[in-house]
């Protein structure tokens, strides 16, 4: 099993103020609570507790883009701008292009999205109808300079993003590829505890025509967002949707309940809702999905023989959400006065398991038979066995927002028992300790 996570071990560099430039409650926290240090503007190591959680966040998102079908590879970061000449965008993509010259005087970019990348690929291999429908993903660091960066990893320069691009013999089969990434989205963002709302959306530079964004709502949000109640009560199809049938009558479902934009300004829409099924909240951008043809295929001639022998441009789409992006989203809409709450599914560790008298023969006993049969049952814990007082450690704890804190203390063992606090309710109760390690090992069976 190896040595315990002992705090006294780790790397957790928490602050008690966050710095003056931290404009927004995520960037905040995660300054506060050790997830990230700016290492330049818009450019952010990751420690190692947010690290946890950002590959946590990744592995969802792996999970729902493997099941629904798509394949993953890694591209590179650094790109050639030829690629980006022959698709027309080396000139057009504008300053937030960091461009390079290497030392042969060749020119490079560092990648903001992989396009020309994966279309290139496309087209050494494939050649044929029989070869589709494809859909390739990476995920990968990109990097767009932005004028102002901001808002911590919510509008940082340097970010972590899947991207994914299906490839289809025609409009009716990309628009089946389109149809599975949407539904795939919900259930991405469900699964990380988000209520997510798909809104129709400008294709901006990746172009095409028909494109939307999901929206997290939350109070601290930089898009207003009008929408129809039942489009955020109705929440993921759930992971028993049937991705070979006919997901349009889903996707239909929700875009129906589609009202308005503040960036679209398109207030009669929303007029039309029902006053008491209206919805005017605030959200974060944390997806965006673009089905755009043959405006890379055309240029670049990526093209398949059909079934009646003649060679087609293949119609793409491409598919994006921002995974680092997403832990400032999760944070803005899950936090309190105390600091972040992480939902489950992507919090760092299960469990802060809390020693009030580090070198208590019976404190460090009980501390270290919860770590052992935690660990068994498939908790991750870790352990403050650190000589801070008591309310330092309690701070550190709601700061860094782990779903659940166990409370190891002379007093309480003196009585049998130790304390269980639920992170994100506050609800405290006291109990032996072999039924609380039985009913959190019961949570991690479950």
């Amino acid at each position: 099993m190896g040595l315990p996570m002992r705090l006294s071990r780790y790397f957790l560099p928490t602050l008690k103020e966050a710095p003056s430039d931290a404009q927004i409650v995520s960037h905040q926290l995660m300054l506060r609570a050790g997830l990230i240090r700016q290492e330049a503007a818009g450019i952010y190591a990751w420690l190692p507790l947010g690290l946890r959680v950002l590959k946590k966040v990744e592995q969802i998102v792996r999970e729902e883009m493997d099941r629904a079908g798509a394949v993953e590879l890694l591209m590179p970061t650094i790109q050639l701008a030829d690629l980006w000449r022959e698709s027309g965008r080396y000139e057009a993509y504008g300053d937030e292009m960091l461009r390079i010259t290497d030392r042969h005087k060749r020119d490079l970019l560092y990648g903001p999205t992989a396009e020309e990348v994966v279309t290139d690929i496309f087209r050494a291999y494939v050649k044929s109808y029989k070869d589709l429908p494809l859909n390739l993903y990476n995920i990968q660091w990109k990097f767009r300079d932005e004028r102002r960066p901001r808002f911590g990893v919510m509008r940082g320069r340097e970010f972590l993003m899947k991207d994914a691009y299906s490839f289809d013999l025609n409009e009716a089969d990309a628009r089946a590829a389109y149809n599975r990434m949407f539904i795939a989205y919900l259930n991405t963002f469900a699964r990380m505890g988000l209520k997510a709302v798909p809104m129709k959306a400008d294709t901006g530079p990746i172009g095409g025509d028909l494109s939307h964004e999901f929206i997290v709502l939350a109070d601290t949000g930089e898009s207003q967002v009008f929408c129809h109640k039942d489009l955020v009560e109705m929440g993921a199809p759930g992971p028993d949707v049937d991705w070979d049938g006919d997901l349009q009558p889903l996707v239909d479902q929700r875009t129906a309940l589609y009202a308005a934009t503040e960036e679209m300004h398109d207030a009669d829409a929303f007029a039309a809702v029902p006053a008491d099924k209206q919805l005017s909240a605030r959200g974060i951008e944390v997806g965006h999905i673009f089905y755009f043809g043959e405006k890379y295929s055309d240029p670049m001639k990526a093209r398949v023989t059909g079934p009646d022998g003649v060679d087609v441009n293949v119609h793409m789409g491409s598919y994006g959400v921002g995974v680092s992006r997403l832990l400032g989203a999760i944070i803005e809409a899950s936090h309190d006065e105390g600091g972040i709450i992480w939902p489950e599914a992507v919090a760092p560790f299960d469990l802060a398991l809390i020693n009030l008298r580090p070198g208590d023969e019976a404190c460090d006993a009980a501390c270290e038979q919860a770590y052992a049969a935690l660990t068994a049952a498939g908790r991750a814990v870790l352990y403050d066995d650190t000589a801070e007082r008591p309310g330092g450690k309690f701070a550190r704890a709601d700061l860094i927002g782990l779903p659940w804190q166990m409370i190891v203390g002379p007093k309480g063992l003196a009585e049998g028992n130790v304390e269980i606090k639920n992170r994100a309710s506050g609800e405290r109760s006291t109990a032996p300790l072999a039924d609380v390690i039985a009913g959190l090992s019961a949570k991690a069976a479950a």
